[in-house]
C-alpha cells in the first residue's frame, strides 16, 4: 500500500518562538471541561479494564508524547528539530495532564503544530511566482517517517522546495500549462489554510486521546460524539436523512450521490453536483453553510425522522451567481444497502460443462444492536442477509458459494459466530480468554446449516477481526477453502463503552471508547494475531507493510488448547490438486501475470522511495509505463476476438496531478464506475478454484446437467442478469 500524507490542518496560532516550551504561550484552542472529564475517565477504564492494563506514568506519557507526534507530523515535514527539543519537557507530563484533567500542554503541542503548518503553506504559496527549473538533476524523497527531524527552517523549507515541485511537475507531466498549475496549487494550499481556521478543540482532543489509546494498543480507540454517531450508521447501516452522498469542494457542500429511495431522489428536485449554500430546520431561519467544515454541514442536515428540511440550492448547471431554488424534504429513515452483503453468480466453462459458482461479498459484519436488544424482528443483520442471499443462490442452482471477505475490516463478534453457523451448524467458532486469563468458548447454538456444498473464502491483508475468527473457522472445521493473502492478523476483542451513559451524562459530550478486553482463538487453539489467517491457496500479497505486524506494540503469537470440535470434512487430501491446477492455470493467465508485474514495481518503488524532479526523466519513465499498459491492452483485446475492442482498455489512472476535491465530479463518478466494471483477476481465479473442487468431487463420470454457458464478462454483476462466465 502506498502511504499518502494525511495532513490534519489545524488553527494558526500567533506566537512567538519561545527558547522553553511555555504551554500557555502557544494555546489557541483550548480544551473544554468535558474533554478533560472524558479523558480522566478513560484512563480509569484502561488502567483498570483494559486486557493489557498499563499504568498510567512517566513511562507511558513518553510512548503517549512519541504517538502524538507521529500522528501529528508522520512524515517530518511541519516540525524542526528546535521544535522537538522545545517540546521535550512535556514529555513526561502527558500523565499529569490526563490525570489532572488539564489539557493545556497537549493543546498547546497540537497549536503549535498548527502554527507550524500554517508556516509551510504560506511558504509554498510563495514558491508558486516564479515556477521551477525542471531541467536539474535532484530528487525528491515523498516518505521520510524513519528520516531525522529538519535540523533548521532552511533545512525544512528545501523539503517543501521539492515537494512543491513535485506538485507541480505532477501537473506539468498531465499536460497542463504554468498560468494554469500555479493557480491550481494556490488554491490548494490556500485550502488547507482555510480548513486550519476551521479547526476545532474537538480535532485536538480525539489526536491527543488516541495517541494515549494506541500507545497501550492498536485497536483501542476513542471516538468523539460525531465519530460515534457514524460508528453506529456504520454498524446499523441506517440513518434518517435527506438519502444523499456529500462532499465538499470550493467551500461548497454538493451532492456526490442521491441514495435510492430516499427523500431526495423521491422529490425529483435535487441533481449530482447540485450545492447546498443553507439549510433550515422546518420554518425557522436559514442558516449560510458556504465554507462550513463537511462533518458541520452533515449534521445539520441529518435530523430527526419525519421532520422537514429546507435547503438553499443552487443547481449543478449555474453560476456563481445562478438562480437558487428552495427545496423541502421531510426526513426519513435511510438504509444504506449498497454497503450490505451483495450477490453475484459467476460461471465457469470447463470443457463440455459450466458450473455457476454463487459470489456473497461481505463489507463488514454489521448488525443493528440497539433494533436486536429493542426486540424488534426485522434488525439489519450481515448474518440475516447472507442467509437470504444462500437461499436465492440455492433456488440458482449454483454449484459452489464464495465469501468475499476482501478489505472486510471486522465489525460484530456475534455476527461472526452466527454467521459460521450457517456453513458448519452448532458448535464451537471461537475462544477468548480475558485480562483474568480466562478461556470461554463461543459457539453457535442452531443446529443444522443454511448451506452445505462446496465453499470457498477470499481474504487479503485488509481482513481483520471477525473476517479473521469466521475464515479460521470455516478452515479448522475443513468446511471450505481460503483462498487470497494471509489475513491482517489481529487477534483481540474489543467492547464499546459509551461514557456518556457511564457519567451519567444527559446528553452525548464525552464520547465513546472501543477498548481491547480479550484475545480470540481459533477452535484449534492457536491464534490469528500477528499471523493471521494463512489461506490454503495463496495469491500474491499485494501489501507488505500493512497489518498487525506493522505495529510496535501488538500482542505477541501465542497459542492455547484445542476446543473440543468435530470437522465438518477433511478438504486436505483435494488441496495439494487444487493449488497444482491454479498454479498451472495463472502459468498461462496473462492477466494475473500483470498483476504480478505491478506488484513487484509497488514493491521496488517502496524499498526505494524517491523520485527524479528532472522533467526529462520522469518523461520517460511515463512513457514507459504507458506503453506497457498499451501493450497490455492490444494483448487483451486480440486475444478477445482478433480486432481491437473499444471496451477493452485500461481503466488503471493515470496520475492527473490533482487532489480529490479538484476533479471533475461526473468525471470522478464515471472513473469510479469504470473502476468497479474492470476484470477482478484475484475474484474470477478463486471462482475457478471452487469449479476445480467441485470436479474433483464429483468425477467427469458422473457429469452434472449441462447449462447455458453465458459469454464471457469476468466482472461481478446482479445475478438477476445472465451469470458471468469466466474461461
Amino acid at each position: 500500500m502506498i502511504k499518502k500524507l494525511l495532513w490534519i490542518v489545524l488553527v494558526l496560532a500567533s506566537v512567538a518562538r519561545a527558547a522553553s516550551f511555555d504551554p500557555d504561550a502557544t494555546l489557541a484552542l483550548k480544551p473544554l471541561p468535558q474533554q478533560s472529564q472524558a479523558a480522566h475517565l478513560a484512563a480509569e477504564l484502561l488502567i483498570r479494564y483494559h486486557y493489557k492494563a498499563t499504568p498510567l506514568d512517566d513511562a507511558m506519557s513518553k510512548k503517549i508524547f512519541d504517538h502524538y507526534l507521529k500522528s501529528l507530523d508522520p512524515e517530518r515535514l511541519v516540525f524542526v528539530k528546535s521544535d522537538i527539543d522545545q517540546l521535550t519537557a512535556a514529555r513526561t507530563r502527558l500523565d499529569d495532564a490526563i490525570i489532572g484533567e488539564d489539557l493545556s500542554i497537549p493543546f498547546a503541542i497540537y497549536n503549535l503544530y498548527a502554527r507550524r503548518v500554517g508556516e509551510r503553506f504560506a511558504y509554498a504559496r510563495s514558491l508558486l511566482k516564479d515556477g521551477f527549473d525542471f531541467s536539474a538533476k535532484e530528487s525528491y524523497q515523498y516518505e521520510r517517517e524513519k528520516e531525522d527531524w529538519a535540523k533548521s527552517d532552511d533545512e525544512v523549507r528545501e523539503l517543501w522546495r521539492k515537494r512543491v515541485k513535485n506538485d507541480w511537475l505532477r501537473l506539468k507531466l498531465a499536460g497542463k500549462d504554468d498560468k494554469g498549475i500555479a493557480e491550481t496549487l494556490d488554491k490548494r494550499y490556500e485550502n488547507s489554510q482555510k480548513r486550519i481556521a476551521r479547526a476545532k478543540s474537538d480535532d485536538a482532543f480525539a489526536l491527543f486521546m488516541n495517541s494515549y489509546t494506541m500507545a497501550i494498543d492498536p485497536h483501542t480507540n476513542y471516538m468523539g460524539v460525531r465519530a460515534a454517531e457514524d460508528f453506529d450508521i456504520a454498524m446499523r447501516l441506517s440513518l434518517v436523512g435527506i438519502g444523499a452522498s456529500l462532499s465538499e469542494k470550493d467551500d461548497y457542500t454538493m451532492i456526490r450521490e442521491l441514495i435510492a429511495g430516499g427523500p431526495a431522489i423521491l422529490s425529483g428536485e435535487l441533481k449530482v453536483g447540485d450545492r447546498i449554500l443553507g439549510v433550515a430546520q422546518g420554518d425557522a431561519a436559514m442558516v449560510d453553510i458556504q465554507g462550513w467544515r463537511l462533518d458541520d454541514s452533515v449534521a445539520i442536515i441529518r435530523g430527526t425522522a419525519d421532520s422537514v428540511v429546507r435547503l438553499d440550492i443552487l443547481p449543478v448547471d449555474a453560476g456563481p451567481d445562478g438562480k437558487h431554488k428552495l427545496v423541502s424534504l421531510v426526513r426519513k429513515k435511510i438504509t444504506l444497502e449498497t454497503q450490505a452483503a451483495q450477490k453475484s453468480v459467476l460461471s465457469v466453462r470447463d470443457g463440455d460443462l459450466t458450473r455457476r459458482v454463487g459470489v456473497i461479498a461481505l463489507p463488514t459484519f454489521y448488525q443493528d444492536f440497539e433494533a436486536r436488544s429493542k426486540g424488534e424482528p426485522n434488525f439489519k443483520s450481515a448474518t440475516r442477509d447472507v442467509a437470504r442471499l444462500l437461499g436465492e443462490l440455492k433456488k440458482e442452482k449454483v454449484d459452489s458459494v464464495l465469501i468475499d471477505l476482501r478489505n472486510n475490516g471486522g465489525g460484530s463478534l456475534s455476527e461472526a459466530i452466527e454467521l459460521t453457523g450457517l456453513f458448519v451448524g452448532k458448535g464451537p467458532v471461537v475462544q477468548q480468554r480475558n485480562a483474568q486469563g480466562k478461556i470461554s468458548v463461543e459457539s453457535d447454538e442452531r443446529a443444522g446449516v443454511v448451506w452445505d456444498g462446496s465453499l470457498g473464502v477470499l481474504i487479503n491483508r485488509g481482513s481483520a477481526s471477525a473476517s479473521e475468527i469466521f475464515a479460521a473457522a470455516i478452515q479448522d472445521y475443513g468446511r471450505g477453502v481460503v483462498i487470497g493473502e494471509p489475513s491482517f492478523g489481529k487477534g483481540t476483542v474489543q467492547t464499546v463503552i459509551n461514557l456518556d451513559q457511564l457519567a451519567k451524562s444527559d446528553k452525548p459530550k464525552f464520547g465513546e471508547l472501543t477498548m481491547t478486553i480479550a484475545q480470540f482463538f481459533r477452535v484449534n487453539g492457536g491464534t490469528t494475531q500477528l499471523r493471521g489467517v494463512k489461506p490454503d491457496i495463496p495469491f500474491p500479497a499485494l501489501t507488505h507493510d500493512f497489518g498487525e505486524s506493522s505495529f510496535d506494540n501488538a500482542l505477541p503469537w501465542t497459542q492455547i488448547k484445542p476446543a473440543t470440535y468435530s470437522p465438518a470434512s477433511k478438504l486436505g487430501p483435494l488441496l495439494p490438486m487444487l493449488l497444482e491446477r491454479h498454479l498451472a492455470r495463472v502459468r498461462k493467465n496473462k492477466d494475473f501475470q500483470y498483476l504480478e508485474q505491478d506488484l513487484a514495481e509497488i514493491n521496488r518503488q517502496r524499498k526505494d522511495p524517491v523520485l527524479s524532479l528532472n522533467e526529462a526523466e520522469r518523461r520517460a519513465q511515463r512513457d514507459v509505463q504507458e506503453l506497457r499498459l498499451k501493450s497490455r491492452e492490444t494483448r487483451r483485446a486480440v486475444a478477445k476476438d482478433g480486432t481491437p475492442d473499444v471496451a477493452a482498455k485500461s481503466h488503471a489512472l493515470g496520475d492527473d496531478g490533482l487532489e480529490a476535491d479538484e476533479r471533475n465530479l461526473s468525471n470522478e463518478l464515471s472513473t469510479e464506475k469504470s473502476l468497479k466494471n474492470e476484470k477482478d483477476v484475484l475474484l474470477n481465479e478463486a471462482v475457478r478454484i471452487l469449479s476445480d473442487e467441485v470436479d474433483l468431487r464429483q468425477p467427469r463420470s458422473t457429469p452434472r446437467a449441462k447449462r447455458r454457458a453465458w459469454p464471457m464478462a469476468g466482472t461481478k454483476q446482479a445475478s438477476a442478469a445472465p451469470a458471468a462466465a469466466i474461461r
